[in-house]
């Protein structure tokens, strides 16, 4: 049976970079690890790790996007809750088991290997909740490093 993880991250939409980075970087002192463009969601994303999670500042970049249109409507504030999970595609299949509504059907793979789907709102009592499969890490040949 596939199980959770972790909370990998809290994403948080925003229509202002620098403004949101003022909050959570400057002012509550998160350090901010990397921003990075991520066309397939037309989206700059800020990730600022906490602990063994992170928060990240997400803003749209592109006028026609779903994320875009999510802003427009409900304003800057929470957009998801993403879990870590063991095995994707069973979740999924558990799921569709189970009548969820799912936005992906099907894992999609991000330009970093992981996999990940989204859970309609709907079915989730109002929270969009994406699911990610990090991929395992290459093991250790047996050679020991210099």
């Amino acid at each position: 049976m596939p199980t959770i993880r972790k909370v990998n991250h809290l994403a948080l939409v925003v229509s202002d970079m620098e403004a949101a980075l003022s909050f959570w970087r400057d002012a509550l002192g998160i350090p901010l690890a990397e921003v990075r463009d991520v066309p397939a969601e037309a989206a700059q994303v800020a990730f600022l790790p906490v602990a063994d999670s992170e928060i990240e500042l997400v803003l749209p970049t592109s006028e026609e996007s779903g994320l875009a249109k999510y802003l427009a409507k409900r304003g800057p504030g929470m957009h998801h809750l993403c879990l870590e999970v063991d095995d994707l595609a069973g979740f999924l299949q558990q799921l569709k088991a189970n009548g969820i509504r799912l936005i992906n059907e099907e894992p999609r793979i991000g330009a970093d290997g992981k996999k990940y789907a989204f859970i309609h709102p709907e079915s989730t009592h109002g929270v969009l909740v994406e699911l990610y499969e990090i991929p395992p890490l290459p093991e250790n040949d047996g050679h020991a490093k210099s």
